[in-house]
């Protein structure tokens, strides 16, 4: 059984048991998460979607918050001596997966 679901407008496809890597979500670690934005739920050959899913949820506990490796960004006009160096980490919130409930 997995669930497609949308969070921090992005989609993840998701199992029990499974540790993903979304968008900043605040709480503590240890802390129980839902998901009620639960864009798919398919199970064998069951598949459930759009308003049929919507009453399915994802439960999860945050593992952890962190900060992705830094992104250079080098932006350039030849001949101007225009040079600008920029970086950027992305904050995330790890989750694991603990039950999804259709």
């Amino acid at each position: 059984m997995y669930a497609v679901i949308e969070t921090g407008g992005k989609q993840y496809r998701v199992a029990a048991g499974e540790t993903i890597q979304v968008e900043t979500i605040p709480g503590n670690v240890g802390a129980e998460v839902e998901f009620d934005r639960v864009i798919a739920l398919v199970d064998g050959d069951v598949v459930k979607a759009g308003s049929s899913a919507e009453n399915a949820r994802v439960r999860g506990t945050i593992a952890a918050h962190g900060r992705s490796p830094k992104t250079l960004v080098f932006k350039f006009k030849r001949k101007k001596q225009y040079k600008r160096t920029i970086g950027h980490r992305q904050d995330y919130t790890r989750v694991t997966v603990n039950e999804i409930v259709g």
